[in-house]
């Protein structure tokens, strides 16, 4: 059985600033240690895009510092806040695909993981800005992999969502060619999950017959009204990442909202021994 843990949308800022108040730092910290101190036996960590706010260097050595003695092996792909060239000049050794793209394949006995590049380098006031892509040669890679699978069953990694949520303004902002992402994918059949960043929910559900999940930041969420269109609309909720546990008939998807935890055990603690 594979263990592997998903965080997503880190919105790492530079030393100072906050976002609604919150400290992404302080908050990922905590989240990266709880998954160490409970989850230290999985096989790996992936982090599934907007590693930063503003895709500048400084916020990116700050993520680099957090990771670089991480018990965990750890996986990193790019989203929509991020920026291409500041992340490679900061993570120099962060795998890519043959055409520089921030992709990976990953093989595990259990299950190939798949970790795609969605990012489209646009600025703001780009039709497109905030919304995800994978071009033909990032499709063409993704093809290749299905196929190179070897009969292990594939889980795929991205930022962007392929498909609606319920979420108004989030889902103008998917990714926009998901009709062909799930061409390639219905290709092989060999898919048995996607997992996805972006809308800051706990989401889960099937696409094509295709299930998926969707994890919460560990920093602030999107309110739960579906008819919202501001997609910088954030709530103060507590933090979460996911747990990806493989079995022989397939596999379990969990959410540890660490902060929730973290305040059960102090209470626990200081409630004192059980009568």
């Amino acid at each position: 059985m594979a263990k592997i843990l998903v965080f997503t949308d880190l919105h790492m800022l530079p030393e100072g600033e906050r976002i609604i108040g919150l400290d992404p730092l302080a908050r990922l910290s905590a989240g990266l240690s709880h998954a160490a101190r409970m989850h230290g036996d999985a096989d790996r960590l992936v982090i599934t895009g907007d590693l930063t706010h503003h895709g500048d260097e400084a916020s990116y050595r700050r993520l680099k510092a957090l990771l670089e003695d991480y018990p965990i092996p750890v996986s990193l792909t790019i989203g929509n806040h991020d920026l291409r060239d500041p992340f490679q000049a900061v993570f120099p050794n962060a795998a890519r695909d043959e055409d520089g793209f921030v992709q990976e394949v990953i093989d595990l006995p259990e299950a190939r993981l798949l970790i795609l590049d969605t990012h489209i380098p646009v600025s703001k006031g780009d039709p497109d800005y905030s919304k995800g892509a994978l071009c033909e040669k990032r499709l063409g890679w993704l093809d290749r992999q299905l196929a190179g699978a070897e009969g292990r069953p594939v889980l795929v990694f991205m930022h962007h969502p392929p498909h609606d949520t319920g979420f108004k303004g989030m889902d103008a902002i998917k990714l926009i060619n998901g009709d062909a992402f799930y061409e390639v994918l219905e290709r092989h059949g060999n898919v048995r999950h996607i997992f996805a960043g972006h809308v800051h929910r706990t989401i889960g559900g099937s696409h094509r017959g295709i299930p998926f999940s969707i994890f919460k930041s560990p920093l602030h969420q999107q309110p739960m009204p579906f008819d919202v269109d501001d997609t910088s609309s954030s709530v103060d909720e507590p933090g979460a990442y996911g747990i990806v546990l493989t079995t022989p008939f397939g596999l379990q998807v969990h959410t540890e909202d660490y902060e929730l935890a973290e305040q059960a055990s102090r209470a626990l603690d200081l409630s004192g021994p059980a009568a």
